[in-house]
């Protein structure tokens, strides 16, 4: 008969099992783990110190945190900000005194998605971090810089932790398949590689799901087809409103911006390949269209309406073409941020110079007293003069001095533009 304790293990998910036990079965982040990195350094001193593990899902933040508490001899205790709250860490910090009164061992606190719990609830770990009864560990997905106060941060190093490349990948899995004595085939194992997509829990659930598959066959292999089955479906990481959500909306405009249309078409459909909303990134787009291109080219902003338009009347997939145009015409368009420049610097005036008033001659007059008032005099209407244009006319209110803000770049439409403004000019 199978005993409970076994069919308890055989229960949990391999990624759980496979967790590794020694720093010298630990997959990936040689940034930080190899001789003389810093986190290396601090292990081998037993220097323990507070900490933040930022990185994507999958890259061993967990799994870190168990072993710099294993290698410091410090006890564990392991929460998750999903369901843990305040009354927790009291308790925590409660064993923790304990443990440290009766032994001399210090304790580490771990906290996942150390990203959840709102500002108030972070102070918590304060006072016992700061005299020394908890050694904090926080892992998180999201940015430290915008998901966690600036008090803890100042009292925790925050290290981060990349993604794992195809070979750590492939290591990782080949490694769960010894331990169950199924075989692969080497493409198989490149799919799996490849699939995870950097995330070796994804990686090594994919590999359950395929031993499974293939514990028919004598002996177990795990074939392409069966490889194929599994990573089938798979997802690029992009966590909307996340990091990564930003970061590639990022990439995106700067691709654009920088006249890189195969690099911009890399990014929209990376973005779209991992669910981003394509109306999101329509509006964006048509941002690009007035911010990086402006009068150089007029035909972007059209360019960008239209596609919106069109992804409106078609939907996805089809209407995602329509926002690839455009993403390749604007990055093939000339380029200029004189609109951008010059829309900022009127703002800033608008707001530093004050309730101004609208000179008389620029008002309108519609009513006798409004005209007896000096409302319109001395108005001159451009029509009437030559080339349309009255020169000396002055635009801004009483006692503020001419402003350029518009200053065309020498490309594109804005050549011809610069060249009649200038012309204008010299009327003056």
């Amino acid at each position: 008969m199978v005993e409970r304790s076994q069919l308890a293990e055989e229960a949990r998910p391999l990624a759980d099992r496979m967790r590794p036990q020694a720093l010298a079965d630990y997959v990936g982040q040689s940034h930080l783990l190899d001789p003389g990195k810093p986190l290396r350094r601090m292990l081998e001193g037993r220097h323990l110190h507070s900490m933040i593990l930022w990185g994507p899902p999958g890259t061993g933040k967990t799994t870190l945190a168990r072993l710099i508490a294993l290698m410091c001899d410090a006890d564990f205790i392991a929460l998750s900000a999903v369901m843990a709250g305040v009354k927790d860490i009291r308790a925590a910090a409660e064993q923790a005194k304990n443990q440290r009164d009766q032994s001399g061992r210090r304790t580490v606190l771990f906290l996942d998605e150390v990203h959840r719990f709102n500002k108030a609830q972070q102070d918590a770990f304060l006072p016992w971090v700061e005299d020394g009864t908890l050694v904090f560990i926080g892992a998180t997905t999201e940015n430290p810089s915008f998901e966690l106060n600036n008090a803890l941060l100042s009292r925790a190093r925050v290290y981060v932790l990349k993604s794992l490349t195809e070979a750590d990948l492939k290591q990782v899995v080949e490694r769960a398949l010894a331990s169950r004595g199924v075989a692969a085939d080497g493409e198989a194992l490149d799919l799996i590689a490849r699939a995870a997509d950097g995330d070796a829990r994804r990686a090594l659930n994919m590999t359950e799901l395929a031993m499974d598959l293939a514990g028919d066959a004598q002996p177990p292999l795990v074939t392409v087809a069966i490889a194929t089955e599994v990573a089938s479906g798979s997802l690029r990481r992009f966590d909307k409103q996340g990091e990564a959500f930003y970061d590639q909306i990022s990439a995106l405009h700067k691709s654009v911006r920088g006249s890189d249309p195969d690099a911009a078409l890399y990014w929209l459909c990376r973005m779209l390949d991992g669910g981003c909303d394509p109306r999101y990134i329509a509006r964006r787009v048509l941002r690009m269209a007035s911010e990086d291109i402006g009068n150089a080219d007029p035909r972007g902003l059209t360019m960008a309406l239209e596609a919106c338009e069109v992804f409106e009347r078609l939907g996805s997939p089809e209407g995602e073409l329509a926002i690839a145009q455009a993403v390749v015409f604007l990055a093939c368009a000339a380029k200029s941020n004189a609109l951008y420049t010059a829309f900022g610097e009127a703002m800033a005036d608008a707001k530093n110079l004050g309730s101004l008033d609208v000179p008389l001659h620029l008002r309108n007059a519609p009513t006798r007293l409004m005209k007896q008032l000096g409302y319109g005099k001395g108005y001159r209407y451009a029509h009437d003069e030559p080339d349309a244009f009255a020169a000396g006319e002055t635009y801004f209110p009483d006692g503020v001095e001419q402003r350029q803000y518009y200053r065309p770049v020498p490309r594109g439409l804005e050549i011809k533009i610069a060249e009649a403004l200038e012309r204008r000019r010299n009327k003056q």
